[in-house]
């Protein structure tokens, strides 16, 4: 159904339609004026015989020695009208002016009833015709006949008879003739057929091949790419030079504003993170200065429990500090995107060493296979599990089920390893899911939100896919795909 609706097969067929379409018309044509010369052809060789009979009949009528009168004209052609059939290869027949028969050519004209009288409507348009002659053309057992009437008059043109030559139309002769043309033409077109196929099928090829470059280069056009202009050469026709110039302009306009949205979103990335960084560390400033300030107001050296105080007041500065710290390694960490490495690693080792420095008795681990193969940076992948993990210990904590459970499991199949990360913990709520991975979103009360953002962008960097199934109230479920080696 596609090759059906594309152009070149439309091409193709059209060219084909034309050759044939013009090639029946031409034989109607040929037909046509074939039959119209052989109609031409004889009705004037009708024409030429009634002109030479009618001056022989003239020449008879100056010689004859019967009186010149209507009853006399089967005396004076007695044997004259068959001199006039031979010569002329025509039968002849005399009428009076009430059509009945007066003399035959044939052998015995009793035997030919159909000659006996002449009809009165041809009586009729003969005598109003201004030329005193009416032609006649009939079919009659497949076979076309003329037959032509006129008068024939004495030297001073007073009306004697009533002429009729009937006349058959023999085609075999140019049947023949039209026959043999046209099996000529037959040939001609056939072998011009092929030649139109093949050059159809050549043309539309030609004009198509720019139309498909085009095509594909449309295709690849991505936003989250550079994308190359369409540099076809002169060969192409203006139509196809006008799209061509049409899209590259295209193209120039879409890298000037990916250019700019760039740079305005790291813009904006920048500024909302040093915002976030600034509310962030203005958290623990404040109860370090107001501890300072305390400090400051109540310290006094002989107190004898000044000690105690100075490492209270240490244990508060000091702990407002490593929240600082956790602060900067969170967006530290979130800003250090992993490389590309060619390590080759077991997916499933990495999983369960990764695993390892959790000390919660509810973790499983499980794999139907000992050994998956993928490239992957080894401190990435253990990232990637151990933030999983702590979501899910945060989610049950949050819960606090009976039976708390968090199930690890590695498979593959024929293109993905695969890890899933399932537990029985909060879940997640339908308003939540569509900002899961989103930098900054968190429903804990501690975090920076910015766990699963940087586990999405460590597995995507790899060519892999990060989704999640989760119910409100009963867990949730994460599955990392990681291309397996040899298959990206």
């Amino acid at each position: 159904m596609k090759l059906l609706n594309s152009l070149r097969f439309r091409i193709f067929l059209s060219m084909l339609l034309l050759v044939v379409i013009a090639s029946i018309l031409i034989a109607v044509v040929t037909i046509y004026q074939y039959r119209e010369e052989a109609h031409d052809y004889h009705r004037e060789r009708l024409i030429r015989k009634e002109t030479a009979i009618s001056k022989y009949i003239d020449y008879v009528l100056q010689n004859t020695t019967f009186p010149e009168e209507t009853e006399y004209i089967p005396l004076i052609f007695k044997e004259k009208i068959y001199e006039i059939k031979d010569i002329n290869n025509l039968e002849v027949y005399f009428y009076d002016f009430d059509g009945k028969l007066l003399k035959s050519s044939r052998a015995s004209f009793l035997k030919d009833t159909s000659h006996a009288r002449i009809p009165k409507r041809i009586l009729d348009a003969l005598e109003n015709s201004p030329e005193k002659r009416y032609l006649e053309e009939f079919e009659e057992d497949g076979q076309k006949y003329q037959s032509s009437y006129s008068y024939i008059t004495d030297p001073s043109f007073k009306p004697l008879a009533i002429l009729n030559l009937p006349y058959i139309e023999d085609d075999d002769f140019i049947n023949k003739e039209l026959k043999e043309n046209l099996t000529r033409m037959g040939i001609a077109y056939f072998f011009m057929l092929l030649i139109a196929v093949a050059l159809a099928y050549f043309l539309s090829k030609y004009i198509t091949r720019s139309l498909n470059q085009v095509s594909e280069k449309i295709t690849e056009t991505r936003l989250d790419k550079r994308n190359t202009r369409i540099d076809l050469g002169d060969s192409i026709t203006q139509e196809i030079s006008n799209v061509v110039e049409a899209y590259n302009q295209m193209i120039d306009e879409l890298e000037s504003s990916a250019a700019q949205l760039a740079a305005s979103e790291r813009e904006a990335a920048w500024r909302e993170m040093a915002k976030q960084v600034a509310h962030e560390i203005k958290n623990p400033l404040t109860p370090m200065r107001l501890t300072v300030q305390s400090f400051q107001r109540k310290f006094d050296p002989s107190d004898e429990n000044i000690t105690d105080k100075v490492e209270e007041y240490s244990n508060t500065l000091i702990q407002q500090i490593d929240t600082m710290s956790s602060i900067a390694s969170a967006f530290s960490t979130y800003a250090d995107m992993p490389a590309q490495q060619d390590e080759t690693l077991n997916v499933v080792r990495i999983t369960k060493l990764a695993l390892d420095i959790f000390n919660e008795g509810y973790i499983y681990f499980d794999s139907e296979e000992e050994e998956i193969t993928a490239k992957f940076d080894r401190t990435q992948l253990i990232r990637v599990v151990t933030n999983l993990i702590k979501n899910s210990i945060q989610a049950i904590e949050q819960k606090q089920p009976e039976d708390p459970k968090i199930e690890v499991k590695v498979n593959s199949d024929t293109e993905w390893a695969t890890i899933s990360v399932q537990d029985n913990g909060l879940g997640i709520s339908e308003i939540n899911k569509d900002k899961i991975f989103e930098p900054k979103f968190t429903t804990k009360t501690s975090g920076m939100g910015l766990g699963l953002a940087m586990v999405k962008n460590i597995v995507e960097t790899y060519g892999g896919q990060i989704t999640f199934d989760s119910t409100e109230g009963e867990g949730a479920t994460f599955l990392v795909k990681i291309p397996k080696l040899g298959t990206n």
